[in-house]
C-alpha cells in the first residue's frame, strides 16, 4: 500500500526537530521542522475555533512564502481541502473561485488582499486571515461581534489547553486518507466555466514519491523556491517533495528580478533547480551563445582531449552560475530550443525534461538526468501508463494517460470531466506525441491552445481574447506568441471603422491595449496589437484557424 506524503513528513520532523526547514528569503522569518509541526497544530486549533470539518475547503491565494507551506501542509493533515489560486489571478475572479469553490476560510497574501478586500466575498466565507502573521482580515456574519483581541486569545488559550506543555517529537501524527479530495487547484481565472482539478491524497503522494526516487536527496540540502507555490509543478517539485526529503526550502518572497534570483542562487547554494525552459534559454543567450559562437570555441568543440577540457569548464561555470552545488537541473512545461538543450547536454550538465499537466498533479513522464534522452518528456513514471490514441503512420497521436496521479475530474464541472476521459478510463492530454522503443515520450506539439509564462503560469488566450473583442473597434482578436511575448492580432469591426482611417484605427487599439491590460493578471500582459487587413480564416464551426497565424 502506497506511503501518504503525510507519513514521510512525519518521519523528517522526528528526525530532524530542530534543522531550519523553511526560510523567506533575505527575511529573518523562518521555520525549523519543529517550529513547522507546532504551527500546524496551532492552525489545527483555529480550525477548530472556527467549526471547520474534515472535507471542509480552505483557500490559497498569495505569493510564495514559508507560511504559504505551512498553511497549505495544516490543511492537509486537518484532511481539510486546499484550494490553491494563483495570486496573480484578479480580484474579480479569486472572488469568483472562492465562491465557485464552496470555500469557508482563505488565507491571502497582502497583494491580493489589497483589491480583493473591496470584491464582495462569498457569504459562506467564515473569515481571511493573513499569510504575514494570521491575523484577521475579514470577519464572516458568525465572527463580526468579535474582537481581533478575543478572537486570538480564544485561539491561543484552545492551543494550550490541548497542549500544556509544548509540542514534541512525540505528538507528531500527521496522516490523512489518500482516497480522499485533498487538493482544488484552478488551471485558469476564468469566471465561465472555470477547471479547478480535483486531486486525491494518493495523487499527491505518488507524485512525491516519484521524486524522492527520481532525484534521492540527503537531508539539509537546501534549495530556492521561485515556480508559483499555487502551480503543481512548484507546489510538488519545489516544496512537497523536497521537504518530506528532509531539504532546507527558501522561498523568494517578491518577483524575482534576475539579480535576486542569481544572489539567492549564490547565497543558497541548490542542489536542485527547478524551472521553465525559458530560463535557461535566457542564460545561454546572455552567457553562453556569445562565448561558443567565437570561431576558436567552435574549432576546439569537438577536438579530442581539448574538446573535454573545454566542455568541463563551460560546465563548470555554468554550475556556478547556480549556487556551485547543484546535483538535478530539471525542466519542464514547454519544449527546449533544441540547441540549447544539445549543448547542455554535450557538456554532461544534469538535465532532465519532464512531462506533465496539472491534471495529473503534475508527473506523467520524466528521468533522472543520466538516463534522459534529447528531445523527450521522459518515460512514463512510477504507477503510470501511457498510450497513442489512433496514431498516424509516423506514430503520432493523441497522448492518453492513466494511473495514480490522474485527477478525480473537475470540480462541479462534469460536461468538462466527462470530455476528459475516454470511455475506458484514459485521460486525454490534448497533446500529441509518439513513444519510441523504450516508452520515452515526444511531444509533437498540443492540440490544446494554451501558453506557458516565463515563471511556469498557465496563459489561456481564449480568455484574454474575450475581454479584448469587447473593447471598442474590435471585430475578431487572436493571440500569438513571438519570442516570449503575447501580441493580439484584430480584424477591426468594419461597422465601426469603415470611415476610419487606418492611423484613427490603431490609437484606437492603442488605448484598448492599455485598457486590457488593466483587466488581466500580469505575467498575461499584452505588448502589441497588430491590425489584420482581412478578416481570420475560419473551421467550418466558426471558430479561427489558429495554425495559420504565428
Amino acid at each position: 500500500m502506497q506511503k501518504h506524503y503525510l507519513h514521510y513528513l512525519t518521519d523528517v520532523m522526528s528526525h530532524q526537530w530542530n534543522d531550519a526547514a523553511l526560510t523567506d528569503y533575505g527575511e529573518e522569518h523562518e521555520y525549523t521542522f519543529g517550529e513547522l509541526a507546532a504551527e500546524m497544530l496551532r492552525l489545527h486549533a483555529l480550525f477548530e475555533q472556527l467549526g471547520l470539518k474534515r472535507g471542509d475547503k480552505v483557500a490559497l491565494a498569495g505569493r510564495n512564502c514559508a507560511n504559504w507551506a505551512v498553511a497549505y501542509l495544516a490543511i492537509a493533515a486537518y484532511e481539510g481541502v486546499c484550494v490553491s489560486i494563483l495570486q496573480d489571478f484578479t480580484a474579480v475572479d479569486i472572488a469568483h473561485l472562492l465562491d465557485h469553490s464552496d470555500s469557508d476560510l482563505l488565507f491571502v497574501g497582502p497583494y491580493v488582499w489589497k483589491e480583493l478586500q473591496n470584491q464582495t466575498l462569498p457569504k459562506r466565507l467564515k473569515a481571511a486571515l493573513s499569510l504575514e502573521d494570521w491575523r484577521v482580515l475579514y470577519r464572516g456574519k458568525d465572527l463580526k461581534d468579535i474582537s481581533d483581541e478575543a478572537f486570538k486569545a480564544n485561539w491561543d488559550a484552545a492551543f494550550k489547553a490541548k497542549y500544556p506543555h509544548g509540542i514534541k517529537p512525540e505528538d507528531i501524527h500527521f496522516s490523512a486518507d489518500e482516497n480522499n479530495l485533498a487538493l482544488i487547484n484552478y488551471t485558469s481565472g476564468s469566471t465561465g466555466s472555470p477547471k479547478g482539478v480535483m486531486l486525491n491524497g494518493r495523487s499527491i503522494s505518488n507524485n512525491i514519491e516519484v521524486g524522492m526516487k527520481m532525484l534521492p536527496v540527503d537531508p539539509g540540502q537546501r534549495l530556492v523556491s521561485m515556480l508559483p507555490l499555487a502551480h503543481m509543478f512548484g507546489q510538488v517539485c519545489e516544496l512537497l517533495y523536497p521537504l518530506c526529503s528532509g531539504t532546507h526550502i527558501y522561498f523568494l518572497t517578491k518577483s524575482p528580478t534576475p539579480s535576486i534570483l542569481l544572489k539567492a542562487l549564490s547565497d543558497v547554494q541548490p542542489y536542485l533547480v527547478v524551472t521553465v525552459p525559458l530560463v535557461i534559454e535566457k542564460i545561454y543567450k546572455k552567457n553562453l551563445d556569445p562565448l561558443l559562437s567565437k570561431r576558436i570555441i567552435r574549432m576546439f568543440w569537438h577536438t579530442p582531449i581539448i574538446s573535454t577540457i573545454l566542455k568541463s569548464r563551460v560546465k563548470k561555470g555554468l554550475r556556478n552560475a547556480f549556487g556551485g552545488k547543484l546535483r538535478y537541473f530539471i525542466c519542464g512545461g514547454a519544449a527546449m530550443n533544441p540547441i540549447v538543450e544539445k549543448c547542455l547536454m554535450d557538456i554532461h550538465f544534469p538535465l532532465s525534461i519532464g512531462y506533465g499537466m496539472t491534471e495529473c498533479g503534475p508527473l506523467i513522464g520524466g528521468n533522472p538526468p543520466r538516463y534522459f534522452k534529447a528531445r523527450t518528456g521522459g518515460v512514463p513514471v512510477m504507477n503510470m501508463e501511457v498510450k497513442i490514441d489512433q496514431p498516424n503512420a509516423a506514430g503520432i497521436g493523441e497522448i492518453l494517460v492513466k494511473g495514480e496521479n490522474v485527477m478525480l475530474g473537475y470540480y462541479k464541472n462534469p460536461e468538462a470531466t466527462n470530455a476528459a476521459f475516454t470511455e475506458d478510463g484514459w485521460m486525454r492530454t490534448g497533446d500529441l506525441g509518439r513513444l519510441d522503443r523504450k516508452k520515452n515520450i515526444y511531444i509533437k506539439g498540443r492540440c490544446k491552445t494554451m501558453f506557458l509564462g516565463a515563471s511556469g503560469q498557465n496563459i489561456y488566450p481564449e480568455e484574454i481574447e474575450d475581454k479584448l473583442n469587447n473593447q471598442e473597434a474590435v471585430g475578431e482578436s487572436l493571440i500569438v506568441e513571438r519570442e516570449g511575448k503575447l501580441v493580439a492580432l484584430v480584424f477591426p469591426d468594419e461597422t465601426l471603422t469603415k470611415r476610419m482611417t487606418l492611423e484613427e484605427v490603431q490609437k484606437i487599439m492603442k488605448e484598448n491595449l492599455e485598457k486590457l491590460n488593466h483587466l488581466i493578471p500580469s505575467y498575461s500582459k499584452v505588448s502589441n496589437i497588430e491590425v489584420q487587413d482581412k478578416p481570420f480564416e475560419h473551421t467550418p464551426k466558426k471558430s479561427i484557424k489558429r495554425f495559420l497565424y504565428k
